[in-house]
């Protein structure tokens, strides 16, 4: 049960627990249980709406950082990651592979704010040897969700 209730949870954290006690077949009370548990555990680390902020009048800009560092001796990439995640400007970071080691996604006001904080802060850490900037200029699908409605062509066929 509980992977389960954990992927319908993470698709749709709203669902009403009558419904997922129903697709589960379980009780109402043991869902409830189980996502309590869930919580204790830390498997569960928080419940999000996600915007689409293309359709409202609030502008926002999203960034994609990849930054590379020095490890430290005995904490390897944890401690810098750390001390960039504490930017409340910061939304996530991830240990990589490839070119770069952290990937770093932040949202501002606008690209000067964004490459504000790449330059004044991310860029000065004693750890940060590099970074690059990549602005999202467009979502299509985010966590899951398709951002962006496919082009139907509405109008009547004729034919001769």
């Amino acid at each position: 049960m509980r992977e389960e209730l954990l992927a319908i949870v993470e698709r749709n954290s709203r669902i009403d627990l009558k419904e997922l006690a129903v697709i589960l077949g379980v009780e109402e009370i043991d869902v409830v249980n189980e996502l309590a548990a869930l919580e204790a555990e830390g498997i569960i680390c928080g419940y999000h709406t996600m915007i689409d902020w293309e359709k409202t009048s609030i502008e926002k800009v999203s960034a994609l950082i990849e930054v590379r560092v020095t490890p430290q001796r005995g904490q390897g990439f944890d401690k810098i990651a750390e001390r960039i995640y504490k930017y409340p400007e910061v939304n996530s970071v991830y240990l990589i592979s490839g070119g770069y080691d952290l990937l770093v996604t932040l949202e501002g006001k606008s690209l000067k704010q964004i490459s504000g904080f790449v330059s004044d802060k991310l860029s000065t850490l004693d750890s940060v040897l590099s970074t690059a900037t990549h602005f999202i200029l467009k979502k299509y699908k985010d966590h899951g969700t398709i951002l962006t409605k496919k082009y139907e062509d509405t109008r009547e066929k004729v034919t001769p």
